[in-house]
C-alpha cells in the first residue's frame, strides 16, 4: 500500500531492516566513486542525449502546423487529425514502453543504453519522411498520419529511457540536479539550434501565398486547394519550399545520430537501483495504480499538465499568429529564434534561483512571469522591434518551463522510496506517465487550436486572413495560455515537497547508501 504524506518517517536503521530494500549494489561504480561524483565530461554527455527530443519536438511545434496547411495544403480539418491523433498515440505508447522498459534485463550496457540505441536508427528515418510531400494526392493524409505516429512512437522508445536513465548516472540528488541542469541548458540550446536549422533553411523559401479579398475568403478557402491557384508573392515555387524542409530535416536527422552516439560512449548507467530475483514482479496495471495514487506525484504532474499545455498552444500557434495576425510573414523564423535565444541564456538564472529560493516559489515565478508579456503582445499595437523586446523577455518562462519538471521529478521519486521502501524500480513507470500527460496536452491543444482555425475561415496558403482568424490566433496565444497557467499554479499551492522536506529525503537516502556494506549478495539484481 502507498503511503500518504502525513505517515510517519521512516528513520534510516527501520529502512535498512526493511525486508529487500537496497540489498543489493553497483557492480558498475564503487562508493569512491559515488562520492566523488560526475565529472563535467560525463555531465555535458548525458546533457547532450537530451537534445534529439528537444531539437525534433521544437521543430514539430512550431512548424508542423504550418507546413502541413501550406505546404502540404492539407485541409485544416484533416490536420487536425495528424495532430492530434499523432501527439494521442505518443502519449498512449510512453505509459506501455516504460512499463516494457522498467520490465527489461540488464546487460554489460545498462538497461536503457539499449533502447536508445536500437530506436534512433529507425526514428531519424520516420522523421525525415514525416517532411517529405507525397506525389499521391489522395494519400497524403495516410502518409502523414503514419509516418508521424511511427516517428513518435521511436522517439519515445528514446526519450522514456533517457529520462529515467537520471536515476541510474548517480546516486547523489545534488550531482542529479547539476547533471538535470546540464541537461536542460543542452535541450534548450537544441530547441535554439533546431529553430536555427529549420527557421532558417524554411525563411529563405516561403511558401508562396495566395492574395485574397475579405468578400472573397470562402471562395478562396474551399477551391484554392483544387484549383491549384499559385500567386508567388515571392518569387519562390511550392517545389522549392518542400525541398527546403527536406533539407531541414537531414540536417537534423544527422544531429540525432551524432547525439545519440555522444550519450552512449560518454554516459555509464549505474546499476544502483535495480531489483532482486527475489522482488515481486508487478503488472503494468499494478505499477499504474502505484504510481498514479501517490499524492505528491499526482500534484505535480497535474500542474505541469496545465502550465505545459500553455505553453504548447502558444508553441503550435505562434508561427501562424506572427505570420498573419503581426503581419510578419518574413519574419517569423527570426522571432522564434530570439524566444530560444532568451530561454538558453536564462537557465543558468533559473538554476541557481531554484538552488537559492526553493523549487516551488521558481514555478510560481518563473511560470507567472510570462503573463505580461502574453497580453501586451496581443494588446500592443503591431510593431517588429516591440515583438523582438517582448519574446526576449518571455523566452525566461519558457528556460523556466524547461527546467522545473524534470528538476522536480527525482524529489517526487525519492519521496516516493522513502515512504515505500518494499517497492522500487519503478523510475520509468514515473517518467513515462508524466510523458504521457505533456504529450497528450500537447495533441489536444494542437488538435483543438487547429479545428478553431478550420471553424474560423483559415485561408489554405492565403496572404491575408478573415478577422475571425485573427481573434482566434489571440485566444490561442494569450487568453487561453493565461487561463490554464493559473489552473496549474493553484495546484502547485498544495504540492507538499518544499525544501526541508527534499533535505531530509536527501539525508536520509544518503545515509542508507553510505550504511550499505560493501559486499554483494550473489542473488543480486536480477539478470544481466
Amino acid at each position: 500500500m502507498v503511503r500518504r504524506e502525513g505517515d510517519d518517517t521512516y528513520s534510516a536503521t527501520n529502512l535498512l531492516h526493511k525486508k529487500g530494500f537496497w540489498t543489493n549494489r553497483n557492480k558498475f561504480a564503487s562508493k569512491g566513486e559515488e562520492k566523488k561524483g560526475l565529472s563535467v565530461c560525463n555531465k555535458l554527455c548525458y546533457a547532450v542525449g537530451g537534445a534529439p527530443y528537444q531539437i525534433t519536438g521544437c521543430v514539430l511545434g512550431f512548424f508542423l502546423q504550418i507546413y502541413l496547411l501550406d505546404v502540404a495544403q492539407l485541409d485544416p480539418f484533416y490536420a487536425s487529425i495528424i495532430l492530434f491523433v499523432g501527439r494521442a498515440w505518443d502519449a498512449v505508447t510512453d505509459p506501455m514502453i516504460g512499463f516494457l522498459v522498467s520490465r527489461s534485463p540488464w546487460t554489460r550496457f545498462g538497461r536503457m543504453m539499449p533502447w536508445i540505441v536500437f530506436s534512433t536508427p529507425l526514428a531519424v528515418m520516420s522523421y525525415f519522411l514525416v517532411w517529405y510531400v507525397p506525389p499521391v494526392e489522395k494519400g497524403k493524409v495516410a502518409w502523414y498520419l503514419v509516418f508521424y505516429c511511427i516517428f513518435q512512437t521511436l522517439q519515445t522508445c528514446f526519450h522514456v529511457p533517457y529520462s529515467a536513465l537520471t536515476m541510474f548516472i548517480t546516486s547523489e540528488q545534488k550531482e542529479r540536479d547539476s547533471a538535470t541542469a546540464y541537461r536542460m541548458t543542452v535541450e534548450v540550446m537544441g530547441t535554439l539550434v533546431g529553430t536555427a536549422i529549420q527557421g532558417q533553411i524554411v525563411g529563405g523559401a516561403s511558401a508562396p501565398c495566395i492574395p485574397v479579398t475579405t468578400d472573397s475568403v470562402q471562395e478562396f478557402n474551399s477551391t484554392s486547394l483544387q484549383v491549384g491557384l499559385d500567386v508567388n508573392v515571392s518569387h519562390i515555387s511550392l517545389d522549392q519550399t518542400k525541398t527546403a524542409y527536406m533539407i531541414g530535416s537531414a540536417v537534423i536527422c544527422g544531429i540525432y545520430v551524432i547525439c545519440a552516439v555522444i550519450l552512449f560512449f560518454g554516459v555509464k548507467e549505474h546499476k544502483e537501483m535495480g531489483r532482486s530475483k527475489s522482488d515481486h514482479s508487478m503488472s503494468f496495471l499494478q505499477g499504474l495504480r502505484l504510481v498514479m495514487s501517490y499524492g505528491p506525484y499526482t500534484k505535480l504532474v497535474m500542474g505541469f499538465l496545465f502550465t505545459s499545455l500553455a505553453f504548447m498552444l502558444l508553441e503550435g500557434n505562434f508561427a501562424l499568429f506572427c505570420s498573419y495576425t503581426l503581419g510578419f510573414r518574413n519574419d517569423f523564423q527570426n522571432i522564434l529564434l530570439v524566444i530560444m535565444l532568451s530561454a538558453t541564456l536564462t537557465i543558468p538564472f533559473w538554476h541557481w534561483f531554484l538552488t537559492k529560493f526553493g523549487k516551488k516559489t521558481a514555478v510560481f515565478l518563473g511560470t507567472a512571469s510570462v503573463i505580461p508579456f502574453m497580453i501586451l503582445l496581443v494588446c500592443v499595437r503591431s510593431s517588429l522591434i516591440v515583438t523582438y523586446v517582448l519574446t526576449f523577455a518571455a523566452g525566461a518562462s519558457v528556460a523556466a518551463a524547461f527546467l522545473l519538471p524534470w528538476s522536480m521529478l527525482p524529489d517526487v521519486i525519492d519521496d516516493f522510496q522513502v515512504k515505500n521502501p518494499g517497492s522500487r524500480g519503478h523510475e520509468a513507470i514515473f517518467y513515462s506517465f508524466y510523458v504521457f500527460f505533456t504529450k497528450f496536452a500537447s495533441g489536444i491543444s494542437l488538435g483543438i487550436s487547429t479545428l478553431s482555425l478550420k471553424f474560423a475561415g483559415y485561408v489554405t496558403r492565403g496572404c491575408s486572413q478573415p478577422d475571425a482568424v485573427h481573434l482566434t490566433l489571440k485566444l490561442l496565444v494569450s487568453a487561453a495560455p493565461i487561463a490554464l497557467i493559473f489552473l496549474g499554479l493553484l495546484i502547485f499551492l498544495v504540492y507538499p515537497i518544499n525544501e526541508e522536506v527534499r533535505q531530509g529525503n536527501r539525508k536520509l537516502l544518503q545515509e542508507l547508501r553510505e550504511s550499505q556494506p560493501d559486499s554483494e549478495d550473489s542473488t543480486e539484481l536480477g539478470t544481466v
